[in-house]
């Protein structure tokens, strides 16, 4: 009997493998939110949001983006030199960060507009460089289809954040406790994905030759998909920056809380039909060179799990984050239910953006995520004297039409379809 409920397609083991652990690991963070908002200020969620962005632009491209070209070699030997050029790439950007902070420290402050900052600074370069090796760890186990343990590193990470915020936070350590949180739960994940290939032993393979011809064959990631994605961070964080400049630190409290409960769905599912959509597309296109079965096969899958989970979440949200959060937190729901249709459609589209690096189309994935950092930017230089719920209306709207461009543009690059207007486009 229980063999006949196991799902029969190795891709939806492989997703649900993930989703278990993922759910257990976000549903940790769901059920202290209550706790932590009562103990915790908006604004000390402000700071701390403050903190999370800065780490995110710089972390995202920490490994020159070589972890993405983990996947691709055929070989496991080849797969670990990959490995080893970014944790080089990552400890030189951290080292150089660490500079930065000790001698523009008080510039940086200034420039942020934003005193309460200033002690965290010191922490931002030890956290960047966990999470580069978190993103090099994560997709070496991976390539080696080890989803059960991506999922306890998950659980891991969410059990050592929730223990350090709450213990903290009830010494009202203020943002000291969501900092702490945050690296402990770096290292533990980290810890627990380093071990897996170390079983491998494979660091005896690393050779210094092979990381240089690899940095050459792989060129284009740190070339152009390393510009891509820092844009595509900036779009999205570089917005948190500027809502504490352009308004306070405790609308970005309360609008990080927001950003944080619409992102889980894209945490706890998206991400997981991403890792398992990336492995099964690579294969695909090594035998047929497309991906059409697997990336049609999965954007269904995804459009069925966001149409009724953010309608329903629309209807509710905003008397969700009262009851679940305090009447403190109402504003929160309210951008929460602006913002739905387009947490809905990233839902949709971020596991597929991987299209884009399997078939190498980096130049191209690099002007659509340049064209979202303009657009938030252009969105903050002609709407800032608006209230911020006006602002934020119109931000789901453009954001929104532009994800369906990009949407559009993926699903013609995995059948291989070539755009009329332009020789060679795709």
């Amino acid at each position: 009997m229980t063999n006949k409920l196991k799902p029969k397609s190795e891709f939806t083991r492989n997703v649900l493998t993930l989703m278990t652990g993922t759910t257990i690991a976000q549903a940790i963070p769901i059920a202290i939110s209550p706790i932590l908002t009562r103990i915790y200020t908006p604004e000390d969620f402000g700071l701390f949001a403050l903190f999370i962005a800065i780490i995110s632009i710089f972390g995202s491209i920490a490994n020159g983006r070589y972890e993405l070209a983990i996947m691709l070699p055929k070989k496991d030997e080849d797969a670990i030199n990959i490995l080893a050029l970014g944790f080089i790439i990552n400890m030189t950007l951290s080292i150089i960060l660490l500079i930065i902070v000790l001698i523009f420290h008080k510039p940086i402050v200034n420039i942020l507009n934003n005193q309460d900052i200033a002690p965290w600074l010191y922490f931002i370069p030890f956290s960047v460089f966990l999470m580069g090796c978190f993103n090099l760890l994560n997709y070496f186990n991976n390539r080696k289809k080890l989803y059960k343990d991506l999922a306890k590193a998950n659980v891991f990470k969410s059990i050592a954040m929730a223990i350090v915020q709450l213990s903290l936070g009830f010494f009202k350590a203020g943002a000291l406790g969501l900092v702490s949180g945050q690296l402990a739960s770096q290292i533990a994940s980290n810890t627990k994905l380093f071990f897996n290939i170390k079983r491998l032993n494979l660091f005896s393979k690393i050779s210094k030759i092979k990381i240089i011809a690899l940095g050459k064959r792989y060129k284009d990631f740190p070339k152009f998909s390393m510009w891509a994605t820092l844009a595509n961070t900036l779009a999205q964080n570089l917005t948190n920056i500027l809502i504490s400049s352009f308004y306070s630190v405790k609308t970005l409290g309360f609008y990080s809380l927001t950003q944080r409960l619409l992102s889980m769905p894209l945490v706890l599912i998206g991400t997981s039909i991403g890792q398992v959509f990336f492995e099964e597309a690579t294969n695909e296109r090594q035998k047929t060179d497309r991906a059409t079965k697997t990336f049609n096969k999965t954007l269904k899958k995804l459009v069925i799990v966001a149409i009724p989970a953010f309608t329903a979440l629309y209807l509710i949200i905003e008397d969700l984050f009262v009851f679940v959060f305090g009447e403190e937190w109402r504003i929160a729901g309210r951008y929460a239910q602006i913002l739905m249709p387009l947490f809905s459609i990233r839902f949709v589209v971020a596991p597929l953006t991987l299209t884009a690096i399997l078939f190498e189309k980096t130049s191209i994935d690099l002007i659509f995520q340049m064209g979202l950092f303009l657009l938030y930017m252009l969105l903050f230089i002609f709407l800032r004297t608006l209230s911020f719920l006006e602002f934020l209306y119109y931000l789901n709207n453009i954001i929104l039409v532009y994800y369906l461009i990009y949407l559009i543009y993926l699903y013609l690059l995995s059948n291989k379809i070539k755009l009329t207007f332009r020789k060679n486009f795709i």
